[in-house]
């Protein structure tokens, strides 16, 4: 019996090692990487670029702390920024902790304006984290029970209505930002009206307060551009990363820019371990591979196969609810919860998610090619017709 904290209903597999969008269990056997451990593994696995740095770097220094300047968080802020618009970058370990210190930011954004109870404006459906702020900024009544009381400073709205949050604005004086994905990705990949951020972005403007958008899962090249507010053309006051960042390797970024930058200042925020020089490798060689390798361009294009592909495979089959997504960040909705489809994808050598009960989601990482993009319809494409038609 292991001695691991029951936190995780674990499917019954372990891997021992991966190459490129393959992964291999304990018993030999592959498996196509359509999930790349939730959005994490952008380069796939075993890239010889990423792992010839991070020995490198591991044979250097591992660890410094801030408490000292670290030469490759320098580095990757400066190309953080460049490619963001934003001015500057704390580092942290997590998207939960990039997304608290979003948090903590704008709070203190609005108590530098003497707003004694600062309220951020979150939406339905949400996922923010696991931490206290950052679970109760989430959308998910499911993942908050049994933790109350919950933080309290977030009014939600329903994620999509311009409407819901001008109402908002009208009756709580205390409001100092609006939160939200690009694309809710735990909540079902759900996208809206590009109108909608460009609408948050003028109410934003008008009011005074910051836009903060929680790049976590769409961020890093995903839908086929560095950030997704990028997709959406709009330009943020705190935008928050990790999970793609560093391949695999922990590390969050939380970048402010426009009304948040100089904020902060020593002893407003802080991490042991953020930014650390490993970390830091492994997320500016990530940048470099996606950049040498065109990896947005090919987000951009297998993501596109692939909801084509489902579309075609699928037309007509009754059950089949929606394909949508930007880049490679896929939701395949279906009329009717479809959890153990998870097990039978296993079973059949694919790597995939549920979420939000009904939603299969595809997070492949960005090395993945057309021949990849067939595969992975070939093979999920017959469970779902067998397991609507049971």
């Amino acid at each position: 019996m292991s001695h691991v904290m029951n936190t995780y209903a674990r499917l019954p597999v372990t891997f021992t090692h991966g190459q490129g969008s393959r992964i291999t269990d304990t018993d030999g056997r592959e498996y196509l990487d359509a999930l790349s451990g939730i959005a994490v593994s952008t380069l796939g696995h075993a890239h010889p670029k990423l792992v010839s740095a991070i020995g490198a770097q591991a044979a250097r220094m591992l660890h410094t702390s801030n408490l000292y300047r670290i030469a490759e968080q320098e580095a990757l802020a400066d190309k953080l920024c460049a490619l963001s618009g934003m001015q500057e970058v704390f580092f942290g370990n997590s998207g939960a902790e990039a997304n608290e210190a979003a948090i903590k930011l704008a709070r203190y954004f609005g108590h530098k304006q003497g707003i004694e109870l600062p309220t951020i404006i979150v939406m339905e459906k949400a996922f923010h984290g696991r931490t206290m702020a950052t679970l109760s900024a989430t959308g998910n009544r499911k993942a908050q029970a049994g933790f109350e009381p919950l933080v309290s400073g977030f009014v939600r709205v329903p994620f999509g209505d311009l409407e819901a949050i001008k109402a908002v604005a009208d009756h709580n004086k205390n409001i100092v930002a609006v939160m939200f994905e690009i694309i809710q990705g735990e909540g079902g990949i759900h996208l809206v009206d590009p109108a909608f951020y460009k609408g948050v972005r003028e109410i934003c403007d008008k009011a005074g307060w910051l836009m903060i958008c929680d790049e976590v899962q769409c961020g890093m090249g995903r839908t086929g551009k560095w950030f997704g507010y990028q997709q959406a053309g709009v330009q943020p006051d705190i935008a928050t990363l990790a999970k793609g960042l560093g391949s695999g390797v922990p590390i969050g970024a939380c970048m402010a820019g426009g009304k948040a930058a100089g904020l902060f200042g020593p002893g407003n925020h802080g991490s042991t371990f953020g930014g650390n020089p490993l970390a830091c490798t492994a997320a500016l060689t990530t940048i470099e591979v996606m950049e040498s390798e065109n990896l947005l361009a090919n987000a951009a294009h297998i993501g596109a196969l692939i909801r084509q592909l489902f579309a075609e495979a699928l037309t007509g089959v009754a059950g089949v609810k929606d394909i949508r997504g930007h880049g490679l960040m896929i939701g395949l909705e279906l009329d009717r919860p479809c959890g153990e489809l998870v097990g039978k994808a296993l079973a059949a050598g694919v790597l995939i998610n549920v979420t939000a009960d009904s939603v299969i989601r595809f997070l492949p990482p960005l090395i993945f090619s057309e021949s990849d993009a067939r595969e992975l319809v070939d093979r999920v494409t017959p469970l779902i017709k067998a397991f609507l038609a049971s």
